[in-house]
């Protein structure tokens, strides 16, 4: 069983710091629910609030598929849309070394 490991990175738009940041925090309380959710954290740089990465660890690819599959992750990505610089995030995968 192999974990599935990524971060995910994006910039909110000047002034929706905020609005981003009670997304996320919401969107986190629940995807630390799933039973195969590991890890769910967010960051924002200290030098540029704008700035946000959050890491997530899930416990193999059959609980990644679960957290995609989620209702509420499609509501999260159209809300966070308006509020994040292009549209979206930028997901970097990683693996164990």
């Amino acid at each position: 069983m192999t974990k599935r490991v990524l971060y995910a990175e994006f910039t909110a738009i000047a002034g929706q710091e905020q609005a981003v940041a009670d997304l996320l925090r919401a969107y986190g309380e629940r995807v630390r629910l799933e039973p195969g959710n590991i890890t769910f954290a967010a960051f924002s740089k200290e030098a540029d609030g704008r700035q946000v990465f959050v890491f997530e660890e899930y416990a193999d690819e059959e609980a990644f598929q679960a957290h995609l599959a989620a209702p509420y992750g499609q509501t999260f990505n159209e809300a966070l849309a308006p509020l994040v610089d292009g549209g979206g995030s930028t997901l970097t995968f990683l693996r164990p070394q």
